[in-house]
């Protein structure tokens, strides 16, 4: 249960500090005193919508914290565990700021994701607006309200066909896709053998393409080059008697004659020798060049068309011959995939097939226990109607019929159901949109909450003016039953009814008032004799009719004191008469 709830800065509260104890808690107050603050900034600390209108005009920051008495919660224990977040002295604390550009959640001080924040509080409190039994006007949430009720099975049963259905469903996505692939895959299979043959006829080797470059620079000369290499070779070896070689020779033979007269001319005669020597090494260099076939015009055409291919793989597959051998490779295994496509379709069939089955026995039942659920559903929920004044309500849950075709796999399994009632005698079950009134809506949400109480659940319910459309007999109806819910659970209620108020264990009063200019709202805790006031000024209490008003709010007080004690066991029993 919560122990205390502090709020700073939210729309006209200040600083506020409420403490909470065991019983029923209601917040009376004037219309537009700021009861619905309170519970705005209960949802806001239980992880609902950060509306940033709530922060207190002037001030750049709000804040609230919760604190929560979890003595013996092992399910909240377990959850924040889950989280590595750990509990002292059996007390857990919520708390989220804002400000114009962030966000905060902390629990028990340990800064954390929204999502956290609201599973954990999911935990600890329920909150029951004023809007929402709409609700129960929409069927769509009928399944879930029912689903509510079930038993630990029932729930095990919910959770099992959920995870049945998440196991089926990315089956069949991946099903689908590959329908789909297989359907595409001819085409697909005869572009790859394609562009692989094309790759694969080319022979690429790494940096051969700036190898054939060169290559190819090369013979773009080479008439030029065999020119220059006929004419030098022809000047210096062609013929016996005008070759250079030829006349150096002879031009050796002469000098070698008289090298012995002179050391000069046998220097000279040596060094004719060496450049005849070498130039003779260049005729055989100039000759073996002329030999070669390097400047072929066939190859030449066959550089110019291989690196015109390359040119063109490296458009399609890549910018680089590494990167059209890595797409090749890529390819390859892409084929490789494709053609054992059909095996691994037909194993994918087969386990699609199993895990639909799967999830269709879990969802009939799912069904079974829905049926049997909704039987037991509808008598509690007679029960508890009748306690509010609704005994003449017929109530039951309609299945709908099951589609004509197979729908695909829900989380919440193939049921659809509609809440039905017939709120007089004589009349047709119909439609909860269609008959039920404001105050009859409000009846049957707390009789569901009654339920919940009964089944056990959070320890904290909030009722955010659920009297809406009651008044008279029925408000003093639906005051005894909130009071027997409190019984078992804490319960917090804002309400405008008298009958509500006087049957609070505990009665804050709402108030505004301007202070230095501004306007403040404040809660305070009511003691005995303010609560006989302000449960008169609820009755209606005005000038010249105070008095009695204040008799029959104490009246009404008493009344709801001796209800209280017969509830709790503690009415005194009455003398037998010895008469």
């Amino acid at each position: 249960m919560i122990r205390s709830l502090h709020i700073q800065n939210i729309a006209l509260i200040e600083d506020l500090t409420l403490t909470f104890s065991r019983g029923l808690h209601v917040m009376t107050g004037e219309t537009g005193a700021g009861k619905s603050i309170v519970v705005d900034a209960v949802n806001l600390v239980l992880g609902g919508r950060a509306d940033r209108d709530l922060i207190r005009t002037g001030t750049n920051r709000a804040s609230v914290e919760a604190v929560f008495d979890i003595s013996g919660d092992v399910f909240v224990q377990d959850y924040l565990n889950s989280q590595q977040i750990y509990v002292e002295d059996g007390q857990v604390t919520l708390y989220r700021e804002m400000t114009a550009s962030r966000n905060v959640c902390r629990v028990c001080g340990v800064v954390t994701p929204l999502a956290v924040l609201r599973d954990t509080a999911a935990l600890l409190m329920d909150v029951h607006g004023q809007h929402e039994g709409r609700f129960l006007l929409d069927p769509r949430y009928h399944l879930g309200f029912l689903d509510e009720n079930g038993g630990d099975r029932h729930q095990q049963l919910l959770k099992e066909t959920e995870q049945a259905c998440a196991a089926f469903l990315e089956c069949h996505r991946q099903y689908g896709r590959m329908v789909r692939e297989n359907e595409r895959k001819q085409l697909r299979v005869e572009s790859l053998k394609k562009a692989l043959s094309e790759i694969g006829k080319a022979r690429l080797k790494p940096g051969e393409d700036a190898a054939l470059e060169k290559e190819q620079q090369k013979l773009k000369h080479n008439g030029r080059i065999v020119s220059a290499l006929k004419n030098a070779y022809g000047l210096m070896s062609a013929g016996e008697d005008i070759s250079a070689l030829t006349q150096i020779k002879s031009a050796v033979n002469f000098l070698d004659s008289i090298r012995e007269l002179d050391e000069t001319y046998q220097v000279l005669s040596d060094r004719a020798k060496e450049a005849y020597y070498e130039l003779e090494e260049v005729g055989y260099e100039l000759a073996g060049l002329l030999d070669r076939d390097d400047f072929d015009p066939k190859r030449a055409l066959a550089v110019d068309q291989k690196l015109d291919l390359i040119r063109r793989l490296k458009k399609q597959y890549g910018g680089s011959i590494e990167e059209i051998l890595e797409k090749e490779k890529e390819m390859q295994d892409e084929l490789d995939a494709l053609e054992g496509l059909e095996d691994r379709l037909e194993a994918l069939t087969a386990e699609h097939r199993k895990l639909l089955a799967a999830y269709r026995a879990k969802a009939r039942e799912l069904s079974q226990s829905r049926h049997a659920l909704a039987e037991s559903f509808e008598k509690n929920m007679l029960k508890q109607l009748a306690d509010l004044g609704m005994e003449k309500t017929r109530f039951e849950v309609a299945f709908a019929p099951p589609p004509g075709r197979q729908q695909l796999p829900q989380p919440a399994g193939e049921d659809q159901v509609e809440f039905m009632i017939s709120a007089n005698p004589g009349e047709p079950l119909k439609s909860m949109s269609r008959i039920a009134s404001g105050g009859e809506l409000s009846r049957i949400m707390l009789a569901l909450k009654s339920l919940e109480a009964e089944r056990g659940g959070v320890g904290c319910m909030v009722f955010d003016e659920i009297d809406t459309g009651i008044s008279g007999r029925m408000a003093q109806v639906v005051a005894e039953k909130m009071s027997m819910i409190a019984r078992s659970r804490q319960v917090i209620c804002v309400t405008h009814l008298p009958q509500i108020a006087a049957m609070a264990d505990h009665e804050f009063l709402v108030e505004k008032r301007e202070e230095e200019g501004r306007t403040n709202t404040s809660v305070r805790l009511l003691t005995d004799e303010e609560r006989v006031a302000e449960v008169g000024r609820m009755v209606g209490g005005t000038e010249g009719s105070d008095e009695s008003a204040r008799q029959h709010a104490s009246h009404m007080l008493e009344t709801a004191a001796a209800f209280r004690a017969e509830r709790d066991g503690t009415a005194l029993k009455k003398p037998k008469d010895n008469a």
